[in-house]
């Protein structure tokens, strides 16, 4: 969830807001963080989620970081039984969700 939060604000230019919202089910709990940030393009959304992937240097803005962050939470959530994805937004900004399967 820190590395979901840092890059929402990281990737928010002029401080866009940045929502965490939580849902539940009888079998799951869904934690999603959305920014106004910058985007991610269709052909990139699955990609992401690889070792060492940044975006195109132009959409970045100057933004650093090694590539490694979204796939060590997706790592991290998978291996809890869950999943992280990401939800396209029209206009800016990403939803990125964490599903998590609940335990009775």
């Amino acid at each position: 969830m820190v590395n979901l939060l840092d890059n929402a604000i990281k990737y928010s230019p002029g401080g866009g807001q940045v929502v965490i919202a939580l849902d539940r089910t009888p079998e799951a709990v869904s934690i999603a963080v959305t920014d106004e940030g910058l985007g991610i393009p269709a052909d990139a959304r699955e990609r992401i989620f690889e070792k060492f992937v940044r975006l195109d240097p132009g959409m970045r803005r100057g933004v650093g970081g090694s590539g490694l962050g979204l796939y060590i939470s997706r790592e991290l959530v998978e291996r809890m039984g869950g999943g992280l994805r990401v939800r396209p937004r029209a206009g800016t900004g990403s939803t990125f969700v964490v599903d998590l399967p609940r335990r009775p």
